[in-house]
């Protein structure tokens, strides 16, 4: 399902004194299957731009178009209940919004509520904790007993039970060490292959925009000022600086191997398995030379 942008603009408290314009002009295009990596600095638009992708704010000007559904300022609320289906949202520390007695209750509370049958609700569950790596055991658990990475899992999973077509991850490892951190964004990466979602990263982290996603849109001052693959985005340092934003460190550390050789690398290192390719493939052409 495709998710298109044209000229969404959004006011916080319109027609009142404390009036702000949070976007403006934003024009995108999210392809349905696609892995999208939104970056920008603090206050560049992200978040107040992701709550407009399943109507949790509806756009003050332009249009949010979501498969079929066209969401203006004008859309009526029921209107948008199966797009919130459709669209779910991991949002930073998700644990904290658990709140059932147990993790099988939390996971299956979303479905209910949209009148999914029991029976077909807890299977769902059940099948979740597996996809997700938890034990099947802790579904009579409470989920405050669990530790903070199965808490972050069982918050994933709720937004799961939903069947959403599209994933949108805020900020999804704040908080975590390294570890935790590799962790999470590679089970995001395997569900977005096995549940053919289209997943959608907003985050501070370039390594990340530049490992997982195959579209980067990045975001500046209330608009999206560039859009492309990875490639693309993460070659144009000087219009990057413009916007505070760095490159991945793979990048930082093929410029100064460039300046240490004398010579430009074939193409741009956004892993360290590309970068490591790259310098062998270097040193081999030295050597025949």
């Amino acid at each position: 399902m495709d998710i298109s942008l044209q000229q969404v603009g959004y006011l916080y408290g319109k027609d009142t004194p404390f009036e702000k314009r949070a976007l403006h002009e934003v024009n995108a295009m999210i392809q349905s299957g696609s892995y999208t990596a939104i970056v920008g600095h603090t206050g560049s638009g992200k978040s107040t731009l992701l709550m407009h992708l399943n109507g949790l704010l509806k756009p003050s000007e332009g249009v949010v178009s979501v498969g079929e559904l066209d969401i203006d300022r004008k859309t009526k609320a029921k209107k948008l209940k199966e797009t919130r289906r459709r669209v779910g949202i991991v949002f930073q520390f998700p644990e904290h919004q658990l709140f059932e007695e147990t993790v099988l209750k939390d996971i299956m509370f979303g479905p209910l509520n949209y009148g999914v049958p029991e029976d077909e609700a807890e299977k769902r569950a059940y099948e979740l904790l597996e996809l997700l790596g938890l034990p099947k055991d802790v579904a009579d658990q409470s989920p405050f007993e669990l530790s903070g990475g199965q808490m972050r899992r069982v918050a994933i999973a709720g937004v799961l039970a939903f069947n959403p077509s599209i994933l949108v991850l805020d900020e999804p490892t704040a908080g975590l060490d390294p570890r935790g951190r590799h962790e999470i964004m590679e089970l995001f990466h395997t569900l977005h292959k096995k549940e053919n979602l289209t997943t959608i990263l907003v985050t501070h982290s370039m390594e990340d925009a530049a490992k997982y996603a195959d579209q980067v849109i990045v975001m500046h001052g209330g608009t999206a000022v560039m859009s492309g693959s990875p490639e693309e985005v993460f070659a144009d340092e000087k219009k990057l600086q413009a916007y505070r934003l760095g490159v991945p460190r793979t990048v930082k550390f093929q410029r100064d191997i460039e300046k240490l050789i004398g010579r430009s690398l074939e193409g741009i290192a956004l892993t360290e398995e590309a970068l490591a390719k790259m310098i062998v493939t270097a040193a081999k052409g030295d050597l025949s030379c």
